[in-house]
């Protein structure tokens, strides 16, 4: 009949593919539904459920992964989350701008960041960066799990590209509500980590009440000894931001933060590492990944500069950034301000330099950070129930960069969003 259209499919069945279990890469079948968006238990759905696929995808070996999770993201495609619009209408277009584009590299969920800011930033822009799960489409592209505000509570020595005239030292837990708002601090908080000098004013003080919030509370931007760092994780201190960078160097008599990877392991927390190339030495990377595998957590600290040409930008305070590939400094200085790598890409490198199996890298952008944000079951896994983000990655070879995980295709909540084969490599629904 002219003008029908054909349903699109709501049970798929991908087979001939390598699924990310554990450690490994295993030979298995995955069933998804688009309806409900969940990943289903294969043998209920067919044995009890009698549901038959719509659709079979044939991988032909590929592998199969959860969705890339990005816990420190500052901005995208010339977006910048720290930086208000006039309207909120204006920011939240921006925001599905970069959603949209981030759903292309691989990322399906992510925390919107923000560099230290003024009040006025906070209250203007955070309630457009909580969680948005409950209204979250397929064709929104990725996904926020609350935004992460890092600073302005940080240490004035090491704020690295931060401004300093915004930065603040909390003495109570009413500074910080001053600060970021009563409402973005409540128990449906729209912030979901916040960065921190532990050492800084009374901070010290003011990790219990946000942990209890439900808020993780990330070293970083610290000059911290190792004593006080050891201090902030008995308070509930449960993530490192950017692991050596802006922070005290460690040293033989002090280990400073750095130290917290020899903890016992129920004290270890979470440490995120940039695996750009540009702001961790290779060596370093494969140090701590030896000392406490099974919490690090790969991001990219990208700024608005990326996926934009190479140049000089004007910054949020009136200074400007050089973008030289992927490497961005501070004009006039050797000061790193962020990284404008893809998540892939940091994967990419983390499993060359580290030793890392392909699951376990993969791992490090998908259930480690799940684990870090307590939503393993439902993010960056492949067990029944969980969320249907997924993105299906390709594996090819040069003799620069030897073998490469590609971004093939990517689907949310059950449905494909993207597909590299589709003509000019451009998304099938977003």
């Amino acid at each position: 009949m002219p003008g029908k259209t054909t349903p699109a499919p709501r049970i798929t069945k991908f087979t001939n593919c390598r699924l990310v279990r554990g450690s490994s890469l295993i030979e298995q079948d995955l069933w998804i539904d688009s309806l409900t968006g969940k990943i289903l238990k294969d043998q209920e759905a067919f044995y009890e459920l009698h549901l038959s696929p719509d659709e079979i995808i044939d991988l032909g070996g590929r592998i199969l992964a959860p969705g890339l999770i990005d816990v420190q993201l500052n901005g995208a495609q010339g977006f910048d989350f720290s930086v208000p619009c006039d309207t909120k209408e204006e920011y939240d277009e921006g925001l599905r701008m970069v959603n949209r584009g981030l759903a292309r590299t691989g990322v399906t969920s992510y925390l919107p960041t923000l560099v230290s800011s003024t009040a006025e930033v906070y209250h203007k822009v955070l309630p457009s960066l909580g969680p948005t799960a409950k209204t979250h489409q397929p064709t929104d592209g990725a996904e926020s799990l609350g935004a992460h505000a890092e600073g302005p509570f940080i240490s004035p020595g090491r704020n690295g590209i931060h401004k300093s005239e915004v930065l603040r030292a909390a003495q109570t837990f009413e500074d910080l509500i001053t600060c970021y708002g009563k409402d973005n601090l409540d128990s449906s908080s729209p912030i979901k980590m916040i960065t921190a000098a532990p050492e800084v004013g009374n901070m010290m003080s003011q990790i219990p009440e946000i942990a209890k919030r439900d808020i993780i509370y990330a070293i970083g931007h610290s000059d911290a000894t190792y004593e006080q760092a050891v201090s902030a994780t008995h308070q509930g201190a449960t993530m490192i931001t950017h692991l050596f960078n802006a922070m005290r160097p460690f040293y033989h008599r002090n280990p400073g933060i750095f130290g917290l990877l020899g903890q016992s392991e129920r004290r270890r927390p979470y440490y995120g590492v940039i695996a750009d190339g540009i702001h961790l030495h290779p060596t370093s990377i494969k140090i701590a990944y030896n000392a406490h595998p099974e919490g690090l957590v790969l991001v990219t600290d990208a700024m608005r500069l990326c996926g934009l040409p190479d140049g000089v930008y004007e910054w949020t305070n009136g200074e400007r950034i050089v973008k030289t590939g992927a490497r961005l400094t501070l004009e006039g200085s050797d000061k790193i301000a962020g990284s404008s790598a893809t998540l892939i890409e940091c994967v990419n490198n983390f499993r060359r330099w580290s030793g890392a199996s392909t699951a376990q890298a993969i791992n490090a952008a998908t259930a480690v950070p799940a684990r870090l944000l307590g939503m393993q079951g439902v993010k960056g896994s492949l067990d029944a129930g969980a969320d249907a983000d997924l993105v299906v990655l390709g594996e090819s070879d040069d003799d620069y960069s030897g073998n490469t995980l590609t971004v093939d295709q990517v689907w949310k909540f059950g449905a494909k969003i993207f597909d590299s084969e589709v003509k000019g490599g451009g998304a099938v629904a977003v």
